[in-house]
């Protein structure tokens, strides 16, 4: 009998370790977009990404302040910020969806795995249905996730002036790149 308790315990702290172990996270997720027309290119970087991957259910959430996107000119990241971006009104942009083939990571294997990953983006108070493909990257043991793919401005209701509507691509360029660490609760 005491070694059935002493199995049962076992099982409840291993099952709980477990767990715990499932969620991976960061507050220092990396971004950056493009935008490339024939009048200039502009681009913005933001180290200040939160994330947290579940890879036991594939469920995965961003959240990115959009004043922390860092801009080469200041007056590019003020006119984001004020003119296109509304940053005080709408000062974040989420994601919330799953990688949908997570059961094809083996997160134990190092490797580089193909992924997708769908949900619901949220830029400018306007959510949209995304879907994107990506790699999850398990080297030592650490888990590295990246994505590229095109955001049409005027699916987020990003109104862009008509002085400056050659300066800016209908289609911005998003780059992720992530580094998980364990999520300690």
């Amino acid at each position: 009998m005491k070694n059935q308790v002493i199995l049962v315990a076992f099982l409840l702290v291993s099952s709980a370790s477990i767990f715990a172990q499932s969620k991976y996270f960061t507050k220092n997720g990396h971004i950056d977009f493009f935008s490339s027309t024939p009048v200039e290119d502009i681009s913005a970087v933001n180290d200040k990404v939160t994330s947290i991957l579940d890879i036991e259910t594939g469920k995965l959430d961003f959240a990115v302040l959009i004043k922390a996107f860092e801009f080469e000119k200041a007056l590019m990241q003020e006119h984001f910020n004020e003119n296109y971006m509304e940053s005080d009104q709408y000062p974040k942009s989420t994601f919330k969806g799953q990688i949908d083939n997570i059961a094809d990571v083996n997160f134990s294997n190092d490797g580089s795995y193909s992924v997708t990953v769908s949900g619901d983006l949220t830029i400018h108070g306007v959510t949209k249905p995304v879907s994107t493909r990506g790699t999850i990257d398990i080297v030592a043991g650490k888990i590295a996730a990246n994505s590229k793919f095109t955001v049409a401005v005027a699916d987020y209701n990003i109104e862009i002036p008509k002085l400056v509507k050659d300066n800016i691509a209908k289609n911005i360029d998003i780059t992720v790149a992530i580094k998980y660490q364990p999520y300690n609760q």
